[in-house]
């Protein structure tokens, strides 16, 4: 299993978002082999985004996960120039980053730092989530990102172990509101007993660049050593795992259910309970969990009701982009 990140060098800070980014591929480089990855047509294989478009530090990162690394090595020996229409950027070189086997279960805690919000909270969770004491909320977003990794790992066809740990520490444990879906965001770093690779994303709003992590195994270079594996090495090693510790929480692997999507008829009629672990954003949500017991809600006032804008399906083409930003 391979990883590929390239960190395309550009002529000037890029202030662009995803999307943009994403839309000047696929108008300069439609016949490529990335574009599959980006405009959705693997949706219903990969539940997971095998190629992702990061801006972080004003610089465009393209990660490309299993069957999309390839991909993402083949376009890059095309990049000369990205033409946003009001702007241009010449690319002077390519960084390109490789890992080969990087999703794995490990014997000790490694740390990671999010490098971009990490919505952990949808609009449903957010509603459990506000209820709970504070001690409460540090364990139910453990529990989320410990799913978050389950099914990562389950979507790279990994064999998991009986447990995955985590351990959150996070610089608020009130959200920071992402105001266009009605999302929950943190900042901070967390521990866990699983090897992931840089830049890829956890949680809500994937495609969008959030939620990307970077390994702190060795802060130096920020690259990742094979050898803080090595229980020899003393700078920057592993945390070993201690269960009575109570800031670790753990969640078991075969108590995670397998992702499922609502079917189109569902979704249509507004019927069916089956909860969403990926959207056609692919953002993820908690399966089913136990009811938190709640305070008594005051009785509803009516509300207005808000109009709805009608959806375009075709959201991952370029006259989609065209219409939502500046290309």
């Amino acid at each position: 299993m391979k990883t590929i990140v390239a960190r395309l060098i550009t002529d000037k800070p890029v202030k662009k978002t995803a999307y943009q980014v994403k839309g000047v591929f696929m108008k300069q480089y439609p016949n490529s082999s990335v574009i599959p990855m980006l405009d959705g047509r693997y949706r219903d294989e990969f539940l997971y985004p095998r190629v992702q478009v990061k801006i972080l530090n004003e610089q465009i990162y393209i990660v490309g996960i299993k069957e999309g690394a390839d991909p993402v090595l083949s376009i890059t020996k095309d990049f000369e120039l990205l033409n946003f229409g009001n702007i241009t950027f010449n690319i002077l070189d390519i960084d390109i980053e490789e890992s080969i086997n990087q999703f794995k279960h490990v014997d000790q805690l490694l740390r990671y730092r999010f490098v971009s919000p990490w919505i952990a909270l949808s609009k449903n969770t957010q509603n459990r989530y506000k209820f709970l004491k504070n001690k409460d909320r540090i364990v139910f977003l453990n529990r989320l990102l410990g799913q978050n990794i389950v099914f990562l790992a389950r979507e790279m066809g990994v064999d998991l172990n009986d447990k995955v740990y985590t351990k959150l520490k996070l610089n608020s444990i009130f959200p920071k509101p992402v105001y266009e879906n009605n999302w929950g965001s943190f900042s901070g770093e967390f521990q866990t007993n699983f090897v992931l690779p840089n830049y890829i994303g956890l949680g809500n709003g994937i495609t969008r660049g959030y939620g990307a992590i970077h390994g702190l195994y060795n802060p130096q270079d920020f690259k990742f050593d094979e050898d803080i594996l090595n229980p020899e090495v003393i700078d920057n090693k592993p945390t070993n795992i201690i269960e009575d510790d109570d800031t670790l929480q753990s969640v078991k692997v075969k108590n995670v259910p397998k992702p499922r999507r609502k079917s189109k008829s569902a979704v249509n009629k507004g019927k069916g309970k089956v909860k969403k672990v990926l959207s056609e954003e692919y953002e993820i949500e908690e399966k089913s969990v136990k009811k938190i017991k709640t305070k008594p809600k005051r009785k509803p006032q009516e509300k207005k009701e808000t109009p709805k804008i009608p959806l375009d399906n075709n959201f991952n083409t370029v006259d989609y982009h065209k219409k939502q930003h500046t290309v």
